[in-house]
């Protein structure tokens, strides 16, 4: 391809990168470093807002909570999504339709998932996870006021969400693995169990870790699940960052600019900090491949 033919089809993205990513990347951490509101200048006050961030208890809990969902999430994705993928790729004639049920719950958009999977603990709206509890003899759970419950259902419901992905690139893995490795573990008398701990995960790391990787940066930056699960979020402890950043900056007048920059520098070195090792050995596995 030819120079000019190469920046004729590049520039366009390169536009809408720079305008959509760079742009507002670069506004955000020069008002992290400012005292700025909506219609007014900022005032440069070096420091202030991340120590303002870093001083504020509802900042500490909201990474807190951030980091154990994230955590949490993450784990049951991988673990969950492996064994479907399992299932899955043993299915034949009806592959396409489990597949296809299963991506329900990902192609909805997240709020009116999140609605929807929020009425399962409503008694409002049936619910039916509140049926099943008293059917078992079980006390009423106070699942939208309690911290716990609460964290409970934010987690299942990110896992029902996130899940046809994870199993989806997890079931691709498994059928790039070379049947000759599987033939040979057998012919060695390895188990199933030991056939996946020593030969197939090992020869899918590159794919669980980008499972993870993925799965990270989408649990740190949720948002908006929360506002039906969690309707007293900050009262009670279950406040993500985002919904931090969005309190700080949009809602309630409190149109604080610079310290909601400032938290969103920090959640970016915090996304950072956890994916580097993902990262790192994804570049690992890019190397040995090559």
């Amino acid at each position: 391809m030819k120079p000019r033919e190469f920046w004729m089809l590049f520039s366009p993205s390169l536009v809408v990168m720079v305008g959509l990513l760079v742009v507002p990347l670069v506004r955000t951490v020069q008002w992290s470093f400012e005292d700025v509101h909506y219609g007014t200048p900022g005032t440069f006050v070096g420091l202030a807002n991340f120590a303002a961030a870093l001083t504020d208890a509802r900042f500490g809990r909201a990474v807190l909570f951030t980091v154990v969902v994230t955590v949490v999430t993450t784990a049951i994705l991988l673990v969950l999504g492996y064994l479907i993928a399992i299932g899955v790729n043993r299915l034949t004639t009806s592959r396409p339709l489990v597949l296809g049920i299963m991506l329900i719950s990902y192609v909805l958009p997240t709020l009116v998932g999140a609605v929807a999977y929020s009425w399962l603990f409503d008694d409002n709206f049936g619910g039916l996870v509140n049926r099943l509890v008293g059917f078992l003899g079980g006390s009423q759970v106070l699942w939208f006021t309690d911290q716990v419950p609460n964290a409970v259902v934010v987690v299942s419901n990110t896992v029902w969400h996130m899940l046809p992905f994870a199993m989806l690139i997890v079931l691709a893995g498994l059928q790039s693995v070379p049947t000759e490795l599987r033939e040979a573990a057998t012919i060695d008398g390895a188990s199933s169990f030991q056939t996946h701990l020593r030969v197939i995960i090992p020869t899918m790391r590159g794919v669980l870790g980008f499972v993870t990787l993925i799965s990270i940066m989408d649990v740190l930056r949720m948002f908006d699940n929360l506002v039906p699960l969690s309707p007293q979020a900050a009262a009670i402890g279950n406040e993500s960052i985002m919904m931090y950043v969005y309190s700080v900056a949009f809602a309630d007048g409190a149109q604080d600019l610079g310290l909601g920059s400032a938290i969103n520098v920090l959640t970016i070195g915090l996304i950072l900090v956890m994916l580097i090792p993902f990262i790192r050995g994804i570049f690992k596995e890019a190397k040995v491949a090559r």
